[in-house]
């Protein structure tokens, strides 16, 4: 396809931005149209400045939990010589009636479910959660490699490794984190950016965090600290980890967002 004849007008663009919200990300897509994610633009280089990526330029990247693809994006733009952009649970999730039931759910007192528990808010094949992705893919002219799959339980042999996999906010998220960080070390042939949930108190532990008692969300399974992701990165294969944004200077038991590089 040739790329200048599916170029959208700013009509066209802001239409499809409008008609894919909610956005978990906000993604820049020219013209003065910018996605309204959670996420915002300052949020977005906040995060890359305690990522600390070397050049991804010639790099072989690998995002993991793409979601609306900012990462992808990212990746693409820094020159990287391959991206894939991997999901499945983030594109299977209505977020518009996720969010309305979650809320209903919180001012009724009753526990919020998570969401691929919930009738009607769980399409693994209509995808209504990679609505952003697809919007900003076009619009951008993305030709990332896209794979809808369940890296729990897909065939990593088939994926391959990559120089740079991106793991961001995505393990505290999952049942089974250590084996979710196994696989994630199969696939690493560089290093894994792997950004999580955390909690600021001492001793290498995780807290279990089910029935939404963290930031109302259902999704949210354990929170590691510190001590407790850089031993697991470890257990799973690992050779080294380095923190590159570890927790606040506080006394008191705080939630932060940590970030560590795990090199194989």
């Amino acid at each position: 396809m040739d790329i200048l004849a599916d170029r959208l007008d700013l009509a066209t663009k802001q239409r499809l931005v409008d008609e894919a919200s909610p956005w978990h990300h906000s993604i820049d897509l020219g013209d003065g149209v910018v996605t309204p994610g959670g996420k915002t633009l300052h949020h977005h280089h906040d995060e890359l400045l305690r990522m600390r990526l070397p050049p991804l330029a010639g790099k072989s990247v690998l995002d993991i939990g793409a979601w609306d693809g900012y990462y992808t994006f990212m990746a693409e733009g820094a020159a990287a010589s391959r991206v894939v952009a991997l999901d499945h649970y983030a594109w299977s999730v209505d977020y518009k009636k996720a969010t309305d039931y979650a809320e209903r759910e919180r001012v009724a007192g009753r526990p919020i479910r998570a969401f691929h528990t919930v009738p009607g808010l769980w399409d693994p094949v209509g995808l209504p959660g990679k609505r952003g992705f697809d919007v900003a893919s076009r619009a951008l002219n993305s030709r990332a490699e896209v794979i809808v799959a369940d890296f729990m339980t897909m065939d990593l042999a088939a994926l391959g490794t990559f120089d740079v996999v991106f793991f961001l906010g995505v393990v505290y998220h999952l049942e089974e984190p250590l084996r979710a960080l196994r696989r994630v070390r199969q696939v690493t042939r560089g290093f894994a950016v792997i950004e999580s949930e955390a909690v600021s108190v001492p001793g290498p532990f995780w807290k279990f965090a089910g029935h939404a008692q963290v930031n109302h969300d259902p999704t949210i399974w354990w929170v590691p600290t510190v001590e407790g992701l850089r031993d697991m990165c470890l257990a799973a294969g690992f050779a080294d980890v380095v923190v590159t944004a570890g927790p606040p200077q506080t006394e008191e038991p705080t939630h932060y967002r940590i970030v560590v590089h795990a090199m194989p």
